[in-house]
C-alpha cells in the first residue's frame, strides 16, 4: 500500500486521525481527490459530499464528471500543480489526499502534499475506512462487473431499499454513486492494483476469472490467486456468488472452504448451476430466458439490454436479490425494465439508417461478449467494429486474444493504442493486432478521426457501428453519427 504514512505510528499521527474523523463522520475532515474526475474517485468524491465532508480536487481537465461534482459544493481544480496544496492557508489544507492509481510517484502536487506531511493514500487504504460501518456487496471479475453491479443497485434501489452504492459507469436515475442511508453499501470491486483486496464483503460477487493488467499480475495464476484472496475475504457468515460457465470463477469455487465457510451460490447457463437461464431467445429489442431457481422453473426472465453475458450478470443480481429478501417477482420487473449502464452497449442514435453504439470492451472476452450482442440484437445486418486497444501491456500479453476476438463483425477497424497510465517503449504496436487476426476484413486506422472519416465513407443504411475501448474511443461514434446526421 502507498498510504504515505505508517500504519505502525503512535495514535494521534496525520493518518490515524484522519481516519478516526471518517469513521466518526466529523464533517470538518477536509479531503482531497487527485484525479478527481476518474470513474472511481469522482464516486467517492460524491458519496464523501453527501455525508458532509470538505471536498476538493484537482484534475488535468474538466469533465462532466467534475462539473457535477462542482454543481454539489466541491472545489475543483483543473490542474495538477503544487500550488494547490502548498498556496491554501495552513487551516484550509487535506486533512488527507485520495489518490487513483493513475497519480505518478512525481506528480507534483502529490509531492507536495507528502513533503508538508500530508497523509496521501489510494483507494485500499481509504474504502475500508469509508465503508467500515457498512455491510458490503462487492462485485469483481476480468469483465462484467459494471453492469452487474449497475443491475443490483437498480434492484435493491426499486425495492425501497436506500444502499449507497459506487458504480464505475452511469445508471440512468441513479448516477454513479451515492451515500445512502442503508446498512448495505455496492461496489463495483475494482481488481486493478490489488484495490479489491482491502475490501471486506459481506457479500463477494465475481463474474469472471480472465487474465488481465499484465502490468499488475504478471501471470495468469497471480491474478486467480487474487481473486481467491478476494473470495476468502468474506466471513464465515457471508456470501459468495461466482458464474458457474467461467472456468476461473468455477476453479474458486472449486477451491471453496469446506467447513466452516461462507454460503455459496452459482449461476448461469450450466446445468448444474444453482441460478440458471434455459433457452435463451431474442425477440426484437428483448432477450429472454427460462429462470430455473435450484432446478425448479422460476418463469421467464425477460432483459432489455442483449447478450448472454448480460443474462448471466442479470442472474447473479437475482442471487443478491434473493439475500437480500427482496421478492422475486419485483426483482424480476427491476431486470426486465434496466435500460442499461453509460458506454455498456450504449445506443448513441441512428442516422440515415446507420445504428452507432458505444461500449467500454477493451479486454478480448468484452470485445468477443458485445460483438456477440450485437449480432443476436441485429441478425442480418452489416456490423462495423472500431477497437480502441487499451495500454501497450495488455496489448503485448493478450495478443493473440485480441487478434481473435472480432468473430462477429464483418467489417474491423483497429485505431492506436490508448496510452492510459503507461509510456510506448515501442515493442507492440496496433498493427500487431491487425497482422494477427484471423479476420478477413481487419484494416489499422491510426487516429479516431481517421476511423470516423473511413466510416463515414464506407456506411451504408442497414449497418451497424460499435466502437470499443476503455479510453477515448467513444470520439469516433460521436464524430460518426454527426457526420451521419449533417448528411441526412
Amino acid at each position: 500500500m502507498d498510504s504515505g504514512v505508517s500504519s505502525g505510528m503512535d495514535a494521534g499521527t496525520p493518518n490515524q486521525m484522519w481516519q478516526a474523523r471518517l469513521r466518526n463522520h466529523d464533517s470538518t475532515l477536509r479531503i482531497h481527490l487527485l484525479g478527481i474526475g476518474g470513474a472511481g474517485l469522482s464516486a467517492i468524491a460524491q458519496v464523501l459530499r453527501e455525508q458532509g465532508f470538505v471536498v476538493s480536487g484537482s484534475d488535468r481537465q474538466a469533465s462532466r464528471a467534475t462539473q457535477r461534482l462542482s454543481e454539489l459544493g466541491v472545489r475543483i481544480v483543473t490542474s495538477q500543480r503544487a500550488e494547490n496544496i502548498t498556496t491554501l492557508p495552513e487551516a484550509e489544507r487535506p486533512d488527507v489526499v485520495l489518490i487513483s492509481s493513475a497519480v505518478a510517484a512525481d506528480n507534483p502536487e502529490r509531492q507536495a502534499a507528502a513533503a508538508l506531511g500530508i497523509p496521501v493514500v489510494k483507494r485500499d487504504d481509504f474504502l475500508p475506512v469509508l465503508l467500515a460501518d457498512r455491510q458490503v456487496i462487492a462485485v469483481a471479475g476480468s469483465a462484467g462487473k459494471s453492469t452487474t453491479t449497475a443491475l443490483i443497485v437498480t434492484v435493491l434501489r426499486d425495492a425501497g431499499l436506500d444502499v449507497g452504492y459506487i458504480v464505475g459507469a452511469e445508471l440512468p436515475g441513479y448516477g454513479n454513486a451515492a451515500a445512502g442511508q442503508h446498512p448495505l453499501f455496492v461496489v463495483e470491486a475494482d481488481e486493478y492494483d490489488h484495490m479489491f483486496l482491502s475490501l471486506r464483503p459481506t457479500v463477494a460477487v465475481v463474474t469472471n476469472v480472465v487474465w488481465d493488467h499484465p502490468d499488475c499480475y504478471p501471470t495468469p495464476e497471480h491474478f486467480w490467486q487474487a481473486f481467491k484472496q478476494f473470495v476468502d475475504s468474506t466471513p464465515r457468515n457471508g456470501l459468495v456468488i461466482t458464474c458457474a460457465d467461467d472456468l476461473g470463477a468455477d476453479r474458486l469455487y472449486e477451491a471453496r472452504a469446506t467447513d466452516p465457510g461462507p454460503c455459496w451460490i452459482t449461476y448461469g447457463l450450466a446445468e448444474y448451476a444453482d441460478v440458471q437461464a434455459l433457452h435463451l431467445r431474442t425477440e426484437g429489442d428483448t432477450q429472454r430466458a427460462e429462470l430455473i431457481w435450484w432446478h425448479a422453473p422460476k418463469g421467464e426472465l425477460a432483459l432489455r439490454i442483449p447478450g448472454a453475458h448480460n443474462m448471466r450478470n442479470a442472474l447473479a443480481a437475482l442471487a443478491v436479490a434473493s439475500y437480500c429478501d427482496i421478492p422475486m417477482r419485483a426483482a424480476v420487473a427491476s431486470l426486465a425494465a434496466f435500460a442499461g449502464a453509460g458506454r455498456r452497449f450504449e445506443v448513441k442514435g441512428e442516422a440515415n439508417g446507420v445504428t452507432v453504439i458505444d461500449d467500454y470492451a477493451h479486454h478480448p472476452i468484452k470485445v468477443e461478449a458485445t460483438l456477440a450482442a450485437a449480432r443476436s440484437r441485429y441478425p442480418g445486418r452489416r456490423i462495423w467494429a472500431v477497437f480502441q486497444p487499451h495500454t501497450f501491456s495488455r496489448t503485448r500479453h493478450l495478443l493473440a486474444e485480441m487478434a481473435n476476438a472480432f468473430a462477429d463483425a464483418d467489417r474491423v477497424l483497429v485505431t492506436d493504442i490508448y496510452a492510459a497510465r503507461e509510456v510506448d517503449d515501442g515493442d507492440v504496436h496496433a498493427r500487431d493486432v491487425v497482422a494477427a487476426s484471423p479476420h478477413p476484413q481487419i484494416a489499422y486506422v491510426g487516429g479516431l478521426a481517421e476511423a470516423a472519416g473511413q466510416l463515414l465513407h464506407a456506411l451504408q443504411p442497414g449497418d451497424v457501428v460499435v466502437v470499443m475501448g476503455a479510453g477515448d474511443s467513444h470520439k469516433v461514434a460521436e464524430m460518426v453519427l454527426a457526420g451521419l446526421r449533417r448528411e441526412s
